[in-house]
């Protein structure tokens, strides 16, 4: 019977492994006519959307994606593949800013600074390519990143309905690890796409590419998040945490006044039995108790009253 269980545990697990990468290969099947691996190769655009990633990993050694997808936008703008870079990144917290990072390297490579856009808000990839449609209006662009985060990126694009290209960039060698990660995220994808039906995170106004209002060099671009909603949304984050972490304590108080609760009830518990025991005790020992013994009295003599000596 033990036997059987393993079996059937194992051919479970088999089973859900083949249906996984039988996925992924479908997805990446799907997308496979979308993809362009050289430059020269992809159409005109009026958008490149960069995805963005860290730019070192928690080493600090320099992230080998991150240097691919921002020299992969370099050259499609420089080859006027596409007019505008939509930077959309996670900035989540304030020491972690990926849309500004990725700016300040690409100006660094000469890209003027009006035609770099921030999205703040592309926490996911869903959130990054529904936000560049519903956002910034923008329903054909070419989306700038490695090949198998292409092929996710442009999944979820045809299940929306919106009209995307990606440019193919190069992938470190050492990309296994990454690769395997990539089946489960493909399978969070396909979750939120057909059984949660998930929407991005935050919106914000429309705010179409190109801008109408002119930006400076100096500007930190126009992002969709404007800084007071951004704050509006830092907040509510904040809020949330605050209340996860009272409500914690909570449990935590509730959880500690249980167990002194029960160190007192079982105190009291154990106090009351020696007491019953040593009352029980004392029971036994006056039952057991001879009876006192009688003094004898003698004849026509008052015992109580005190003998005197006889005198003249």
């Amino acid at each position: 019977m033990f036997k059987r269980l393993i079996v059937g545990f194992i051919g479970i697990v088999v089973m859900m492994l083949v249906v996984a990468i039988g996925l992924d290969r479908w997805m990446s099947w799907k997308t496979k006519d979308y993809i362009y691996d050289e430059v020269q190769a992809l159409p005109h655009r009026q958008v490149g959307v960069v995805l963005g990633t860290a730019k070192y990993y928690r080493t600090g050694v320099p992230n080998q994606y991150y240097l691919y997808r921002i020299q992969g936008a370099i050259n499609a703008y420089n080859s006027g593949k596409v007019k505008y870079l939509l930077l959309s990144g996670d900035n989540a917290l304030q020491s972690y800013n990926e849309p500004m990072t990725m700016r300040r390297d690409l100006m660094a490579a000469g890209i003027p600074a009006s035609d770099i856009v921030l999205d703040y808000a592309g926490f996911r990839t869903l959130d990054s390519i529904v936000r560049t449609r519903k956002v910034f209006d923008t329903n054909d662009f070419i989306i700038i990143t490695q090949r198998f985060h292409c092929e996710r990126a442009l999944y979820i694009a045809l299940h929306m309905g919106i009209q995307a290209q990606c440019f193919a960039v190069p992938s470190p060698k050492d990309i296994l690890t990454v690769r395997v990660r990539e089946i489960f995220a493909r399978l969070g994808a396909l979750t939120d796409l057909y059984i949660l039906k998930r929407e991005p995170r935050f919106l914000g106004p429309l705010i179409p590419i190109p801008a109408v209002h002119h930006i400076p060099d100096d500007a930190q671009g126009y992002p969709a998040v404007t800084p007071e909603q951004l704050l509006v949304l830092q907040q509510r984050l904040a809020d949330e945490k605050k209340a996860a972490i009272a409500k914690a304590a909570q449990l935590k108080a509730a959880a500690e006044q249980a167990v002194a609760d029960k160190a007192a009830a079982d105190e009291a518990a154990r106090v009351k039995a020696e007491q019953d025991a040593s009352a029980a005790e004392a029971n036994d020992t006056e039952d057991t108790s001879p009876p006192p013994v009688p003094v004898p009295i003698e004849p026509g003599r008052n015992p109580f009253s005190q003998s005197r000596p006889f005198t003249h």
